[in-house]
């Protein structure tokens, strides 16, 4: 049966009768009147030519590798990959062996396999205590006593001979040297110490009088040891390559598909004298530094660690977490008293030790720059391997340190720092040395002219092609998200309120936008506010979390100006969180930072700021081309290397005695690198399941929101798994249990349309629904989404819940729901709130249903302040006692929608709650910051 859709302009209902249609006209759109918008007349927000192309690394033909079917005439997505690295397999003396050649498969035996453990259960025990419950040596040996005493007993209850009495290990200091045996994943970690100079004074600071220890890893070894680790052979490249869509237009996602890595490869090629690069595997090393604190109360103990990670791994895999981002270092903090701060001595020497301690570091890796090594990759085959420093995530003032520049200035370009509007010519580091050998005696002028910091030579100066300029990468988290937005924008909001208003009144306006954040609908993945914005510690997540609300808080209280300075902001922040960026979106990103320049010009002309001369505002200039060059910059986000302080820093921190911390921290992360390792060969020889097992979404109720580790890449919702038991079976005592009378003939309504009967007979009546009706408080939807927190495979899961109470509150969530599959973004979709899940069969048949309330759009494009759809409960007529109810399928809702109430001009009464938001407002914003999915299919 065909639907039929409202022809009013831009409303994208559908029904399933011409009464219903009728209806909705006259309630909805009786007295609108439409009011033409221009989008021609915004030159900020002009978009870029669809067609422009962007410029590739020039490839021949004849090296395409996937391309279009000659059979078929319909284009393909295909890859170019690189003509001469191209990664081709050997044996493990290096000699090239044939394309199609099986790799060996590791041994399986099962009599010596699970060495140095004995057998199976004896590693997942240890695995268990260790790494994943993190238990304490008293709790260790206490439970391996406990499961003794309880062997001793079943041995005398069974009087059988005493065989089985023994526990898995003698106690934690045994089982710790079984984990310390394994030899997969092991990278020991050394030591080497500063040499203090004999010819010191006296006098001389302790400082200068201390010897500091850099602790560390081989490089080589950690990488080795990625590469050979079997579970990542499916997300794993192994040449640099260039993707182009269906349309023939590049896209960009993981490292290797941007033209750094092809650039490189070029280099390395043209380099090559003997020939010895031909068919090798560009392995990129990106490296990662922050200083993070453990403790804050007890001394302010804090670590600066350094982490590897390669570009031949996928983003995926790179932020799910898998043991890929791997701690190389622990690098020297030194420590003066207070008037060594401003000490130019101090600081250099500061310097000087971390850039010697990261190129002492990485030492072992130049020899593999220039000459390829034979490594095992996670397929399995042996590729002859030629490393190269490709990246480096920090945020800005790691860049300055990194790239030897001054304070305020940018470390890509040689934009002045006075005026950082624009990008400016790249710097290089062969530029620097120019510079500096052009004014040396004169290091003012390279400090106050060029931003130079004469004293720091770059560690990159020590390996080939290596430019730490080239290789900083891009921090959306630090510089861009708790950076610019909450720590700049947010607070010239605030300064242009006092400006206008007057301190007193802007502190009412602030403490109702407070208000309005903390009544905002309940979501899943939505951090709560319940007292606004007021809270001293923020973290990055909560700067997040803030981006996602802000905007409709605001929106009665900013002018139209600053409020699309706002959107076109959080619109670049959410396009460039993507994971795969093909061209469109590059323009679209381009158009969103031309936007946010042109409009953030209402900060100066109301006086809160006189320049924008700011060098983490400045960054998102860059991000076009780094985007080009480095791929989807969510791979190489500071927020990886954030979230791995957790692993590797901070929970090894709680599990020492304090003393001399730093040395049990290191134990600690070896072991747990040893247990992974050692999982992922038992998988590889088929004696584990692999480690990243499909999520169950419905162990847990209160469970929201999460990644699904599963191969599976189609949108689907399913209802929960247990039903309810306290509802009527019956459908029509159904009806009447939940009042909605109706609930019955919607539902008969539904099958009849479900069975696909033919209305224009008119001896046929609509089927009766006779089978028992099994009630849910929730539905899960579970669908691709690899820009949110996803499994390795991008698979996202979301519970949508319509219960009566939830955490002491009625919850009745909303959804998004396909009316039109042939249109684009929420043009196709429409909102509706959940009423009831519930199921029944017809004919053996089971139909899983929810019954909801539809929304109506007003008008027929965004809200052009905000940029939100904006969208209404729709009824019949004007009275609110007749809603637009249905009855659809399960299989036609998308996912859950997040709605923020538009909030008007009144004040808000501190007694209103979040349950109620969605009730007592007449309209609703549909928000795209709710997460990175969202955005993508709602913008």
């Amino acid at each position: 049966m065909s639907l039929i859709h409202c022809t009013f302009p831009g409303c994208i209902r559908t029904f399933r009768r011409k009464g219903h249609l009728t209806l909705h006209v006259n309630s909805a759109h009786k007295n609108i009147t439409l009011t033409p918008h221009d989008d021609s007349e915004d030159p900020a927000v002009t978009p870029l030519s669809p067609n422009q192309n962007f410029p590739m690394p020039p490839v021949d033909e004849d090296d395409l590798l996937l391309a279009q079917s000659p059979e078929s005439d319909v284009p393909k997505p295909k890859k170019i990959y690189h003509p001469h690295l191209t990664g081709l397999i050997c044996d493990e003396d290096g000699l090239p062996l044939p394309n199609g050649t099986p790799p060996t498969k590791p041994s399986s035996n099962r009599n010596n396999a699970w060495t140095p453990f004995n057998g199976e259960a004896e590693f997942r025990i240890a695995d268990l205590l260790f790494r994943k419950e993190e238990m304490s040596r008293g709790n260790t040996d206490e439970l391996l006593d406990i499961w003794r005493l309880f062997q001793m007993q079943l041995v005398q209850k069974t009087q059988t001979e005493d065989q089985t009495s023994q526990a898995p290990f003698i106690d934690h200091t045994d089982m710790f040297q079984t984990i310390d045996e394994i030899q997969a994943g092991s990278a020991p970690w050394k030591c080497f110490q500063t040499v203090v100079d004999d010819d010191l004074p006296a006098n001389a600071p302790e400082w200068q009088k201390t010897s500091y220890q850099v602790w560390y890893r081989d490089p080589d070894t950690v990488i080795t040891n990625i590469l050979s680790n079997p579970e990542f052979a499916n997300d794993f490249d192994v040449a640099p390559y260039i993707h182009t869509d269906k349309a023939g237009k590049r896209r960009w996602c993981d490292f290797m598909s941007g033209n750094f890595a092809w650039r490189h490869a070029t280099q390395i090629y043209d380099e090559d004298e003997g020939g010895a690069v031909e068919g090798a595997m560009l392995v990129p090393v990106i490296l990662g530094a922050d200083k993070t604190t453990v403790s804050v109360a007890t001394g302010h103990v804090e670590y600066h660690p350094l982490y590897l990670t390669i570009g031949n791994v996928t983003n995926a895999l790179r932020r799910g977490h898998s043991n890929v981002v791997i701690p190389i270092g622990f690098l020297a903090i030194p420590k003066s008293e207070r008037k060594y701060d401003k000490d130019i001595n101090f600081r250099v020497f500061k310097k000087k030790l971390y850039h010697n301690s990261i190129a002492a570091i990485l030492k072992s890796l130049k020899p593999a720059m220039t000459l390829p090594v034979v490594r095992k990759c996670p397929d399995g085959h042996f590729r002859h391997a030629i490393y190269d420093l490709a990246a480096f995530i920090a945020d800005y003032p790691e860049q300055v340190l990194l790239a030897g520049i001054v304070q305020g200035w940018c470390g890509r370009c040689l934009s002045p720092s006075s005026d950082l509007k624009d990008g400016a010519d790249n710097r290089t580091c062969s530029l620097d040395g120019v510079m500096k050998e052009e004014y040396s005696g004169n290091e003012k002028i390279l400090w106050d002219n060029f931003g130079i910091d004469n004293a720091v030579t770059p560690f990159t100066a020590h390996f080939p092609r290596a430019d730490i300029h080239e290789m900083l990468s891009p921090d959306l988290l630090h510089q861009i998200i708790k950076g610019c937005f909450k720590d700049m924008l947010v607070d010239w909001v605030f300064e242009y309120l006092i400006l206008k208003h007057g301190e007193a009144h802007a502190n009412e306006i602030m403490d109702d936008i407070d208000r309005r954040i903390a009544i905002v609908p309940p979501f899943p993945g939505l951090r709560r506010f319940p007292h606004g914005r007021r809270f001293k510690q923020w973290t990055g997540d909560d700067s997040k979390a803030l981006m996602k609300v802000f905007l409709p808080a605001v929106a009665e209280y900013l002018p139209d100006e600053m409020m699309k300075c706002l959107s076109s902001f959080l619109d670049f922040c959410y396009l460039v969180r993507r994971s795969d960026i093909d061209e469109t979106s590059l323009n679209a990103i381009k158009t969103s930072i031309e936007a946010f320049h042109q409009y953030r010009k209402i900060f100066q002309t109301s006086r809160v700021r006189e320049h924008f001369s700011l060098p983490r505002m400045h960054s998102i200039v860059h991000y076009p081309f780094l985007i080009i060059g480095f791929g989807a910059p969510n791979g190489l986000c500071s927020s990886i290397t954030e979230s791995r302080h957790i692993s590797a820093v901070k929970k090894p921190w709680r599990r020492s005695n304090r003393f001399n911390a730093l040395s049990q921290m290191l134990l600690t992360n070896q072991r747990v690198d040893k247990l992974i390792a050692f999982r992922s060969t038992m998988v590889a020889k088929e004696l584990l399941p692999p480690s990243h097992v499909p999520v169950d979404p419905f162990n847990a109720e209160n469970d929201d929101i999460g990644p699904v580790d599963s191969d599976l890449a189609i949108a689907k919702v399913e209802l929960a798994k247990t039903r309810e038991s306290s509802y009527p079976r019956n459908i029509h005592d159904l009806g009447a249990f939940v009042s909605c009378p109706l609930l019955e003939e919607l539902t008969c309504q539904f099958l009849y349309d479900q069975l696909q009967l033919d209305n224009t007979n008119l001896g046929v009546e609509p089927p009766h629904i006779a089978g028992s009706i099994s009630v849910y408080h929730s539905a899960v939807a579970m669908f691709y989404a690899p820009s949110d927190i996803s499994g390795i495979r991008g698979m996202k899961r979301e519970r949508i819940r319509c219960t009566p109470s939830f955490c002491g509150a009625l919850r009745h969530d909303c959804i998004l729901v396909t009316v039109d599959k042939h249109q684009a973004g929420f043009r196709g979709m429409s909102v509706a709130r959940t009423l009831l899940f519930f199921s029944f069969k017809h004919r053996g048949q089971l139909f899983p249903c929810v019954l909801l309330h539809w929304f109506n759009t007003y008008g027929n494009h965004c809200d052009p302040k905000t940029g939100f759809w904006i969208v209404h409960p729709a009824y019949y007529g004007r009275s609110t006692q007749n809603p637009c109810l249905a009855v659809v399928h399960l299989d036609t809702v998308v996912r859950g929608v997040h709605l923020v109430p538009v909030y008007g001009d009144c004040p808000i009464p501190n007694e209103l709650k979040p349950h109620h938001s969605l009730d007592i407002f007449n309209a609703f914003y549909v928000n795209k910051y709710a997460d990175y999915h969202s955005n993508e299919i709602i913008f």
